[in-house]
């Protein structure tokens, strides 16, 4: 099971990233972090994409997550669902000031398209 986080970093901005277990909350790798804590942001993170689960089947919306993004003031933070299995996600804490949003969508797309589980 392949999971190179490593691309992650050369992200400008780059904060950390991991892969998360959408059903137990559990982190599976990580890459950097420094302050952050990606275990409790792994865990967080999975009630993020459990409540967006439940909206859309509320809604009746026959449709899958590609990503979610939370816009901070000085940070973005994206969840990306792998195409290979949805029950795992990408989390990646980008710096606002200096990163680049589009470029790691781009990114954390490339990576999750990479990632077998």
């Amino acid at each position: 099971m392949a999971m190179d986080l490593t691309p992650l970093r050369k992200l400008s901005g780059f904060i950390g990233g991991c892969l998360v277990d959408s059903e137990s909350g559990m982190l599976m790798a990580k890459e950097g972090g420094g302050d952050l804590d990606l275990e409790i942001a792994a865990a967080a993170n999975t009630e993020v994409v459990r409540a967006k689960r439940r909206a859309m089947e509320e809604l009746n919306l026959d449709d899958n997550i590609e990503d979610i993004l939370i816009s901070l003031g000085s940070q973005f933070h994206i969840i990306r669902l792998l195409p290979s299995n949805d029950a795992f996600f990408l989390y990646s804490a980008i710096d606002r000031s200096n990163g680049n949003l589009a470029l790691a969508r781009v990114t954390m797309k490339g990576v999750a398209e990479k990632i077998k589980i």
